[in-house]
């Protein structure tokens, strides 16, 4: 849109309209919000996203407040609420209000405060330890959507072209992807809260999963919230974003029906032991007189493998000869290996010293030799990053007062004869959360994933059910059964399409529960493939931003700017006159 003797500016006074004089009037056009403006072109991107805000958004802090509360909302998905369908709209509040920015400064600050509200939500059961410092941390890893929130104001904003809508369906989710892959680095508390792991009990999707991964099921849900954005934003977006989302549940058929799919070769009979809340003096010893007992209860069932939870062992315990004693005697008792997890200081086979987190294999001889050694650590549960300079976490939270050391590989442990030479892969706690540790445990030849966890820091929260979920995704993601066990629950076993087996038991109970694990063979395209989602989303981020560099390229040099526009009711030398 054009007035006499230049152009409209674009971004906050083309959305805000005339401001030299009442009633500024294009030639043969509209006014300044018409829908000839430069934010309802189909070509261009919307600097000022959608329709300028309007009521109560208008004001900087309520919409700080919408933009908290949008992000937040998506935590509905995962368990303990489980609203898994919620997933594939959670989002669109959000969306809305980014391409609504009227600058992209605004957009880039909504897509912070929403990842704020994002963290804190997904999150929210580690308040009691950390306390303030959770805020901190939300604000430092909600950095990670500001430039999400430009992308989705740049894509989604105006009235956007059908190539923009195809655009927007592919980038915008991407964009996601590549928040989700940094926040997954070990130091920044690890990938817990995927979107894609709220789909965890949806069957369809856990197909997804065996073909890309949770990071595909990322891609989708995210694909998915944005058409709808565009359904509801923008009429002439519709035909594209029906197109579009049609085009989403038909690679989900085409996944579900010809995506390899693993062969059944019979069963495994573990066994989980979970003595549940045992609290007060001596509680370490109590908790492992409890474990005895309820190994014992095992007898005669004809099991191959007992798994007790994280920390089942503390350090005291496990350096009396007696407690070797003890586990020996249970092993011959029941006719099985047991898998023990021992939270003690040791020297291990590289010389180092200090506290390491082990899950260590007693057979009737006592300790077979294999142990693992727990690679990844809870950032300051486990250990402080940086403890020179953030050592005072520990007077505000529970942070921990010591490093534990980490591992240097991963291990997978044989079974003996009686147990049809099965290999398992143990995994330490938030371990399960990271998907390339289950994969390599298959590919070095684990045909069971056995994971040993103990979340009784946060009895009551949404975290046990949050962790025990994350079983199901790494089962179907590399087609092998996994087996969750932890001291205090929720212990669960799940099948290697990711399929419940058994009865969970919840975090009120104190027993023993044996899982009749189906066995499979063959891989499944994430096991060949990898993570080839996530560098598709960055093949994709790089195509945009060519398509960007070549556009600013063409783009011809401004000429001088052209004398001052003449306005109805006033002239260049005397404007209002």
């Amino acid at each position: 849109m054009r007035i006499r003797g230049g152009r409209l500016p674009v971004g906050r006074d083309a959305a805000a309209g005339d401001t030299s004089g009442t009633g500024a009037v294009a030639e043969g056009g509209t006014g300044a919000g018409g829908a000839s403006g430069a934010g309802a072109s189909g070509d261009g991107p919307g600097p000022a996203g959608g329709a300028p805000p309007a009521g109560v958004l208008s004001s900087p802090w309520a919409r700080g407040a919408a933009a908290l509360l949008a992000g937040a909302l998506p935590a509905l998905a995962f368990p303990a609420h489980g609203l898994w369908w919620f997933a594939y709209g959670a989002l669109v509040p959000w969306l809305l209000l980014i391409r609504t920015a009227p600058s992209p400064r605004r957009a880039a600050l909504d897509g912070w405060i929403g990842g704020i509200g994002f963290v804190i939500a997904v999150h929210h059961w580690l308040i009691p330890s950390l306390h303030v410092f959770i805020v901190l941390l939300a604000a430092l890893l909600g950095l990670l959507w500001a430039p999400w929130g430009l992308l989705v104001c740049r894509l989604l904003g105006g009235s956007p072209s059908v190539s923009r809508a195809v655009a927007a369906v592919v980038v915008v989710p991407s964009g996601w992807l590549m928040i989700e892959l940094v926040r997954s680095w070990e130091g920044l508390g690890g990938p817990w809260g995927l979107l894609g792991a709220s789909q965890w009990e949806v069957a369809p999707a856990l197909r997804v999963a065996s073909v890309g991964g949770v990071w595909l099921v990322s891609l989708l849900v995210l694909a998915v919230n944005t058409g709808a954005a565009l359904l509801v934003a923008d009429r002439a977006a519709r035909t594209a974003a029906g197109v579009l989302l049609v085009v989403c549940a038909l690679s989900v058929t085409a996944m579900g029906a010809w995506a390899p799919r693993p062969t059944n070769t019979g069963t495994v009979r573990i066994a989980v032991v979970q003595p549940g809340v045992v609290a007060g003096p001596g509680s370490v010893a109590r908790r492992f007189d409890r474990g005895e007992e309820l190994t014992r209860s095992l007898r005669g069932r004809n099991v191959d493998l007992v798994v007790w939870g994280e920390s089942s062992i503390g350090a005291g315990a496990w350096e009396r000869p007696e407690t070797a004693r003890r586990l020996a005697d249970l092993s011959r008792l029941v006719g099985a290996d047991l898998l023990v997890n021992v939270d003690a200081r040791r020297t291990n086979g590289s010389g180092r010293s200090g506290i390491f987190k082990s899950a260590v294999l007693v057979g009737p001889d006592g300790p077979t030799g294999d142990r693992y050694d727990k690679m990844r650590l809870v950032p300051f549960g486990e250990y402080v990053p940086a403890r020179s300079l953030l050592g005072w976490a520990t007077s505000v939270g529970k942070a921990a007062g010591e490093d534990r050391l980490r591992g240097d590989r991963q291990e997978v442990m044989p079974l003996p004869d009686g147990a049809r030479g099965l290999r398992i892969g143990p995994l330490v706690c938030f371990e399960t959360a990271f998907p390339d540790m289950s994969r390599g445990l298959v590919r070095d030849g684990a045909r069971v994933i056995v994971a040993q966890s103990a979340t009784s820091t946060f009895q009551d929260s949404w975290a046990p059910a949050q962790h025990a979920s994350l079983g199901a995704l790494r089962a179907a993601e590399n087609g092998r059964p996994m087996v969750h066990a932890t001291l205090t629950g929720i212990s669960a076993a799940f099948g290697p399409r990711g399929e419940r087996v058994g009865r969970s038991l919840g975090t009120d109970a104190s027993a023993a529960e044996v899982f009749d694990l189906p066995l499979a063979r063959g891989s499944t395209l994430y096991g060949r493939l990898g993570d080839w989602p996530v560098y598709g989303a960055l093949a994709a981020l790089a195509v945009l931003c060519a398509v960007e560099g070549l556009r600013a390229l063409r783009r011809p040099a401004p000429g001088p700017p052209g004398p001052p526009a003449r306005t109805a009711h006033g002239s260049p030398g005397h404007p209002g006159h």
